[in-house]
């Protein structure tokens, strides 16, 4: 206000100058040229003030939506890693970054209002160099937000490279699995196998089973043989009044019932009746 004062007193000098002159209207004229180039002043230092604290205002509102975004990327990457709140630290930490490059604009345009001002700004300078030292100190908190954010994909790639590792061992321990399961119920399967065959020497010795007086010791036709399984099968009707049986089992391991003139085989022991041979064959008539 000491360009004002100054006009002022220089006005009020005039005024004192011309008070013993007869020429009021010339004093009027004086007042009112004074009046109007003072009324201009202030209006110009009124237009230059409210757009300087526009501009502040516009900084002060970055700054604050700054603020706003850092803590939700604070809150977001306190509740977890999901991939939606992933991508929203992604979002703010984008909005974070043009709301600085925005504010930087904004010093940039203080300073030349500043500078093109017609009053004394070493106060407002004072707070332009206190606002660009927050921004800086903000681009410093978002390269740490960045690093931040690279640090936790760098974790969830490790993650999942351990988890996908993971998953590859649990699939090659489940298919082992499956192959151990799968040679286990072979094996069981051939353990609980055998195979019976029952008919006339004829047809025995037509099946290559029987050859002269020895039994299975040549090439025979397997598909004469029935599969079973010795843990079910227990009882074999031989259909015939005749039964012999010609391979070896422990004779305490079964019984030969005969029942309406036919022969029924009864093993009472299979693990006893079936370890001598996998191979029963029954000579009938």
């Amino acid at each position: 206000m000491r360009n004002v004062s100054f006009t002022l007193l220089a006005a009020l000098m005039v005024i004192t100058s011309m008070v013993g002159c007869d020429n009021g209207k010339k004093i009027e004229q004086m007042l009112a040229l004074q009046g109007d180039s003072l009324n201009a002043i202030i209006a110009q230092r009124d237009a230059e003030i409210n757009e300087i604290l526009a501009t502040f205002n516009e900084i002060d509102e970055g700054l604050q939506q700054i603020a706003n975004a850092q803590e939700r990327v604070q809150t977001a990457t306190m509740d977890g890693e999901r991939s939606s709140q992933k991508q929203r630290i992604k979002e703010n930490i984008q909005f974070i970054h043009e709301q600085q490059e925005q504010n930087k604009q904004l010093i940039a345009k203080l300073r030349e209002q500043l500078k093109q001002s017609r009053f004394n700004g070493q106060e407002l300078q004072r707070t332009i160099d206190n606002l660009q030292a927050q921004i800086e100190q903000k681009d410093q908190e978002l390269a740490q937000l960045r690093e931040l954010l690279d640090q936790k994909d760098l974790q969830l790639m490790e993650q999942g490279e351990k988890i996908a590792s993971l998953n590859e061992n649990v699939g090659q321990l489940e298919e082992k699995d499956r192959q151990q399961q799968t040679t286990i119920s072979h094996q069981d399967e051939q353990i609980h196998t055998a195979y019976y065959a029952y008919g006339t020497k004829s047809e025995l010795k037509n099946e290559g089973i029987l050859d002269g007086g020895d039994v299975l010791q040549g090439q025979f036709n397997q598909n004469y043989f029935t599969k079973i399984d010795i843990r079910t099968t227990t009882t074999i009707n031989l259909h015939s009044s005749s039964a012999k049986i010609l391979t070896t089992h422990p004779e305490s391991a079964y019984q030969l019932v005969k029942e309406n003139k036919q022969y029924t085989l009864r093993i009472t022991d299979p693990t006893k009746f079936w370890q001598t041979s996998k191979y029963l064959v029954v000579q009938v008539r």
